[in-house]
């Protein structure tokens, strides 16, 4: 069902839903300790709103992987046709089938009200990424207003943030460390890394 929603929203995505204040996104971007030459999986990458973001940071050699459950999304990305090395899966995040420890980073940019299992869905992002590697979700918005948004509409009305005790429990039963969370008007940022 979840996917049939982002399908069916792929067309009109950008235009009605997508954050457009590119300011917000290079902020955002700004305050992820992402470096020139990771590789990194942006999970529910949708048609890549903050694709061309990472892509600036990582550089000519950094390679980014977008993960989406929705092919449409997916094709609506590959379309905008964002230089750099890029590649598309169309795949669950709590089974990607991707090789073990392979990113220096994992990103859920408005994407992780809508895992199923989260607890799963964090597990499979530690698992993917290397030893010392970081996991940040993260939204351009406080976690109220995304939630108050997602309570109106039928589809996605239990897909919602976690209070703060939630998310340090379901990262900590993951098998992260250093868990921040940073909740203001403007943003939510979580942060974790996988241990050595």
């Amino acid at each position: 069902m979840l996917k049939a929603y982002f399908n069916a929203k792929a067309a009109i995505w950008d235009e009605t839903i997508a954050e457009k204040d590119t300011g917000k996104l290079t902020d955002m971007a700004g305050r992820l300790a992402i470096e020139p030459g990771f590789t990194v999986l942006d999970v529910g990458t949708g048609t890549g709103v903050f694709a061309p973001f990472i892509l600036e940071k990582i550089g000519p050699k950094g390679r980014l992987v977008c993960l989406d459950i929705a092919e449409e999304m997916l094709k609506k990305l590959k379309a905008k046709r964002f230089p750099g090395n890029i590649e598309y899966l169309c795949a669950d995040i709590a089974d990607t089938r991707l090789s073990e420890g392979t990113f220096d980073a994992v990103i859920c940019y408005s994407s992780f009200p809508h895992f199923r299992d989260k607890l799963k869905s964090l597990r499979e992002a530690r698992r993917v990424l290397k030893n010392g590697g970081l996991l940040f979700i993260c939204h351009t918005s406080s976690r109220t207003a995304i939630n108050d948004i997602h309570r109106q509409i039928p589809e996605v009305c239990n897909d919602l943030i976690p209070e703060d005790e939630e998310m340090y429990r379901l990262l900590s039963a993951a098998g992260f460390k250093d868990i921040n969370i940073a909740d203001n008007s403007s943003s939510y940022l979580a942060s974790a890394v996988k241990p050595e």
